[in-house]
């Protein structure tokens, strides 16, 4: 990674986001800022704590920007102010239950808000110097959601036809479609990526694995949606993060790149494997399992999800380091040892 890079990074708050920060903060010399308009999921405690352990080198290399992405303005003035080499967009609403109670949020956020970061982008990219101009990319995180929905056959790859199926998915199908506009319009240096589900420490908890951990410590019901057979290709936020720096690094503008584990799971397998590393680990009078309470399916819930990623795997040379039963038991175990982040978020 070079060391000068500049990078903005929106929705740093984030899940995901927030991995990434903490891993070049760790990992590399580069200038981060993170552009976050703070709404519930947004958590800045890792980073600030990770910050506190680095010391003051890193702290210098780091600036939290609050601010929304929809706003002509502010984005406008980041762009001007932080000249960056690099941009990251993660800025997303991304709970597909939200999308339906509250499909407004998400036309705002994901379309709205993406168009103005292009554009914003776009007027700062076209009065660079040469420099700037060679070396700069628009990296934009999409999700398989996109795709739609899969039977008990086949994957989704960069080929595969769009036909979002909720909100959420509709409004990320459409900032996608943006992001391609403007790389084959303007000539905007931009790079889409599809992933699978990720999974991790850190995560919110409104997300079925943290949600499920929540839910079991509290003896509370555990709710899974239709008969738990909807299947996910789940994905380490680590092995994403790493991916997503290959990208940045090698990646060719115009492409996009599909991220999975290939890790194929239904919910139900899921949360029992989280039942059973919880019955070994903390022990209650009836199996955990016992909690599952499968309640109405999620209007137009899809069935299946699953990745090829072949592309990233040959031309970049990516591969994930996390089968499924190792990166569940460091995210159970990371849950574990942080329940007061947990219970608080």
């Amino acid at each position: 990674m070079e060391n000068s890079k500049r990078v903005l990074i929106t929705g740093g708050a984030g899940f995901i986001g927030g991995a990434l920060i903490r891993k070049l903060l760790k990992e590399s010399k580069y200038y981060i800022f993170n552009l976050d308009k703070l709404t519930y999921s947004g958590d800045l405690y890792s980073i600030n704590s990770l910050l506190d352990s680095l010391g003051a080198e890193a702290s210098k290399r780091y600036k939290f920007l609050k601010g929304d992405i929809s706003d002509k303005s502010t984005v406008d003035n980041v762009m001007k102010k932080i000249q960056p080499n690099l941009i990251i967009h993660f800025a997303a609403e991304t709970h597909v239950d939200r999308s339906i109670k509250f499909p407004r949020d998400f036309i705002s956020s994901n379309i709205i808000g993406t168009y103005q970061l292009l554009e914003s982008s776009l007027d700062y990219f076209d009065k660079s110097n040469y420099e700037v101009k060679r070396n700069f990319k628009f990296i934009h995180i999409s999700t398989d959601e996109v795709f739609g929905s899969l039977g008990t056959q086949g994957y989704f790859d960069e080929d595969s036809k769009y036909d979002p199926r909720s909100p959420y998915s509709a409004s990320k199908a459409s900032s996608d479609h943006l992001v391609k506009a403007w790389f084959h319009t303007y000539g905007l240096p931009c790079i889409i990526t599809n992933c699978s589900n990720n999974y991790g420490p850190w995560q919110n908890p409104e997300k079925l694995i943290p949600n499920t951990i929540s839910k079991a410590l509290n003896n509370e019901n555990i709710p899974i949606y239709g008969k738990g057979n909807n299947i996910r290709d789940w994905l380490f936020v680590d092995d994403h993060i790493d991916a997503l720096l290959l990208i940045a690094e090698r990646g060719i503008p115009g492409k996009n790149y599909c991220i999975g584990g290939n890790n194929e799971k239904t919910n139900l397998e899921v949360v029992n494997t989280i039942c059973k590393f919880l019955d070994k680990n903390i022990p209650r009078s009836t199996p955990h399992k016992s909690l599952i309470k499968f309640v109405s399916d999620r209007p137009g819930h899809d069935f299946r999800y699953a990745i090829n990623s072949t592309l990233i795997k040959r031309e970049l040379n990516w591969l994930p380091k996390y089968n499924f039963e190792k990166g569940l038991n460091k995210t159970i175990e990371w849950y574990l040892n942080n329940q007061n982040w947990l219970k608080n978020s």
